[in-house]
């Protein structure tokens, strides 16, 4: 048998050449690819914005979605892995801004939930975990509508934190807002991206917090009066709210919503259905296995009601559905459903008027992204906010 030397010399050129043109192709493709996980990497260490602006308009394009979040799911999963490690013994801080902590919720807190969350998991207590503490407003003087606390509600993780505000929806109303391009810009169907400027003027806005997931991450639907901005999706959870303020959580598999409805937002597998926790039934597996999105452990944000109508918002990291599902149920949700991902997109800002039609404006806790310049003056995504009614 010749040495391989003389098979290899016995070779055309051509198909030398086409082979050193592949290998070459393969190298610089390799190269290229370990380039852009170096930058997502240094992108999300150091500046979260330009991270995700960087993955949404460059990687993605490049790469497509399917790749883009197997990428992050890596980044994040090997994070959390490490952080895992560190945690083991590490005294946990809470996420509340201690500037805004006041005194604990009592009996004279109206309609919002006053019984304290008991600890999930035997972890080191820490001051105020389960405590609901009053969220004093300006536009409600020597009133209770508003109240917070934070849960930690995941078994392996002493560091994931969820963060929960209740509202009182009595006093309040919930408003959607279209983004300039998601979810219905790819279809031709862009929105506003502002709150509306008699909303701003009346000084009764109260807060405003993110929506959820561009069109091409599920293109889930989303209505507001009479404007279909991406059509509805069947067995999706569902946010419909009404024109007399009123709200609802569902399971949407084509029923009737009702008459006199004033938006309409769809996000991923319902989360809460009855008072439990459904995230990982037979029928939402299937339909969060569609997706990545649902094993990357990151931040997460989730919006539910109680049994009497109250409004929680939930934000925390290190989360899966299950987790925030989880954090939601221990805080009172009857229902509930999933909104954005991901440090850049979770948001939750508070406003405080200070003249006709201005604001100062505060984040829930203090490792929120602050997006009230955007809901002011215009943002690409959806979002909600809240009023005074």
């Amino acid at each position: 048998m010749p040495p391989f030397n003389m098979l290899r010399a016995k070779l055309p050129v051509s198909q030398m050449r086409r082979k050193h043109k592949l290998q070459r192709i393969f190298v610089y493709l390799g190269g290229g690819v370990f380039l852009l996980l170096i930058a997502g990497v240094l992108f999300i260490k150091f500046d979260t914005s330009a991270a995700a602006n960087f993955t949404d308009n460059v990687l993605r394009p490049i790469l497509g979605p399917r790749i883009v979040l197997a990428m992050e799911q890596a980044f994040f999963n090997t994070s959390d892995a490490a952080k895992r490690i560190t945690a083991n013994g590490k005294t946990q801080v809470s996420p509340l801004l201690a500037t805004t902590t006041t005194d604990a919720l009592s009996s004279n807190g109206g309609t919002l939930t006053v019984r304290t969350i008991p600890q999930f998991v035997s972890f080191p207590s820490i001051a105020h975990e389960g405590v609901w503490r009053v969220k004093a407003l300006s536009q409600f003087p020597n009133q209770t509508v508003a109240a917070y606390t934070f849960v930690r509600p995941d078994p392996l993780r002493s560091y994931a934190f969820v963060t929960i505000i209740q509202l009182d929806m009595s006093k309040l109303r919930l408003s959607a807002v279209a983004g300039t391009k998601q979810p219905g810009g790819p279809i031709g169907m862009p929105g506003p991206g502002i709150i509306p400027q008699q909303t701003i003027q009346s000084n009764t806005l109260v807060a405003a917090f993110d929506g959820g997931f561009q069109y091409r991450d599920g293109q889930y639907g989303m209505r507001i009066g009479s404007t279909t901005y991406v059509p509805l999706q069947q067995n999706i959870g569902t946010l419909v709210g009404y024109v007399d303020g009123s709200l609802k959580i569902v399971n949407y598999s084509g029923q009737s919503l009702g008459s006199n409805v004033a938006f309409i937002r769809q996000n991923c597998p319902i989360l809460v259905e009855n008072g439990q926790v459904v995230a990982l039934n037979e029928l939402n597996k299937k339909l969060w296995g569609r997706t990545f999105s649902s094993d990357i452990i990151t931040w997460r944000s989730g919006i539910g009601l109680t049994a009497n109508g109250n409004l929680l918002f939930a934000v925390g990291n290190s989360l899966t559905p299950q987790t925030l599902g989880q954090a939601l149920k221990m805080a009172g949700a009857a229902s509930a459903l999933q909104l954005d991902i991901n440090p850049n997109w979770v948001r939750f800002n508070f406003f405080e008027p200070t003249g006709p039609g201005t604001y100062a404006s505060t984040t829930l806790t203090k490792d929120l992204k602050d997006g009230s310049k955007a809901y002011l003056t215009g943002y690409s995504k959806d979002f909600f906010y809240v009023t005074k009614k």
